[in-house]
């Protein structure tokens, strides 16, 4: 846009505006309202025209050249990997000589299906596609002179309030009556110029539809025909298609089941396919295992991670006088354990003789837990917030979970005294589930 038609558009923007939300007079001529309507819709369906046709060219185009590929593909499918020791037949030259013989078969049938094709879809081109852009190009055209009778007509509406207010003012003075002088040769020459443009397309537009519709019948009936030899083509060339790979006496479905055979059920017993994702926790698969999982797998009631001979059973181990054997903590106790060691250990009656004099000795050296932190008085405000660190990788497996990495800080919500469960908190501005033994508390 020029520097002089942003002005004009800057001077016109009131009256836009106006014209817009139907304030004060604005001109309408209803001929001229219905006749753009229809060429609107001319413009849309032309463009559809143009657009649809194109991609019924490209998709017959891309058809052929899809079969292609795909004939390609699977004949390096069928094709061994030659000198792989991962290739059960590599040491034959051809995995599936009669599979790649019908491929290659397949693929110069569509080849000679495509070269059959061009001309019909070169005549697409030539007298579908080009022709609606042409009528596009000239669209555009007309739609240029639509715009500019729109901007007369806001010059002329603009013009005519100016000389209405100056005609209405009782008092004038010399100003006054220079400037009703100047408004009504602004009036005289907006009007000149906008009935030109209005009369213009009013007459124009009507032989334009005529001519619209002369041009669609012949372009329509081409089209028609045009996929009509596309569609003979194609069935002439795939019905005639002898290929002794394929039975085509069999019904689809049959010929599909009688090719497979049994492959299905036996690739269905490799074990390796039988490992599916759920919704349930995901197990760690690299590194050191945490601890609540490797606290789960010792003995039941351990006082210590040493070495203990097999001829001494622990207390945890001796039930009434009998040696049982070691038992999986589900539900291992919380820090400051003391409270549940305490109810564990009337369970088990103590030993008729004395104890041992290295698992005392152990029980003696090891250093007593801290006391627990004193309770917050009511007057000391909110809880701190207790906090955990990420000791592995976790990816969301249902609606509801917060993903996180090794090393995030997690906000506990809410949690259980066992950490084989799963806990409430928030990471990186989201809240949800997680599994407790994926986490170190502090």
């Amino acid at each position: 846009m020029s520097f002089r038609g942003f002005q004009k558009s800057v001077v016109r923007a009131p009256q836009q505006f106006k014209a817009k939300f139907n304030i004060g007079e604005n001109t309408k001529d209803p001929v001229f309202i219905d006749a753009e309507r229809r060429f609107h819709e001319l413009e849309v369906e032309t463009k559809r025209l143009h657009d649809e046709s194109k991609k019924y060219f490209d998709a017959i185009n891309g058809m052929l050249s899809h079969q292609i590929e795909f004939s390609k593909a699977m004949t390096e499918i069928y094709k061994p990997i030659s000198g792989r020791m991962s290739d059960p037949d590599s040491v034959h030259i051809e995995g599936n000589p009669d599979g790649i013989r019908a491929c290659e078969e397949y693929e110069a049938i569509v080849k000679d299906l495509q070269d059959s094709l061009k001309p019909e879809l070169e005549m697409i081109d030539s007298r579908v596609i080009r022709p609606a852009n042409e009528l596009l190009d000239v669209l555009k055209i007309i739609r240029k002179t639509a715009t500019k009778r729109e901007h007369k007509k806001l010059d002329f509406d603009r013009h005519n309030a100016t000389l209405k207010k100056l005609q209405d003012k009782k008092e004038k003075s010399a100003k006054d009556e220079k400037n009703l002088w100047k408004a009504e040769t602004d009036v005289e020459q907006a009007t000149q110029e906008f009935n030109y443009f209005n009369d213009l397309l009013k007459d124009e537009l009507p032989k334009l539809f005529t001519l619209e519709r002369q041009f669609i019948k012949p372009l329509f009936q081409s089209f028609y025909y045009m996929q009509l030899n596309i569609f003979y083509t194609l069935h002439e060339k795939m019905q005639n298609c002898d290929i002794g790979y394929f039975d085509l006496t069999l019904d689809v479905e049959e010929a599909f089941i009688k090719k497979r055979a049994d492959i299905q059920e036996r690739t269905e017993e490799l074990s390796i396919v039988r490992f599916k994702t759920s919704g349930q926790k995901k197990p760690p698969k690299y590194g050191n295992k945490p601890p609540a999982i490797e606290a789960g797998t010792r003995p039941a009631g351990l006082l210590t991670a040493g070495t203990s001979t097999p001829s001494t059973p622990s207390l945890a181990e001796t039930k009434y006088g009998q040696q049982s054997q070691p038992e999986i903590v589900e539900n291992p106790p919380p820090p400051y354990s003391a409270t549940a060691a305490a109810l564990k250990t009337p369970m088990s009656p103590p030993l008729a003789g004395p104890k041992s004099p290295g698992l005392a000795a152990l029980a003696a050296g090891k250093p007593k837990p801290p006391p627990p932190k004193p309770k917050p008085s009511r007057l000391s405000g909110a809880p701190p917030v207790e906090t955990v660190t990420a000791l592995y990788d976790y990816s969301a497996q249902a609606e509801g979970d917060i993903s996180f990495r090794a090393g995030d800080v997690i906000e506990i919500v809410s949690r259980t005294q066992n950490d084989n469960e799963w806990w409430i908190g928030k990471c990186h501005g989201k809240q949800g589930q997680f599994p407790g033994n994926y986490v170190k508390i502090g």
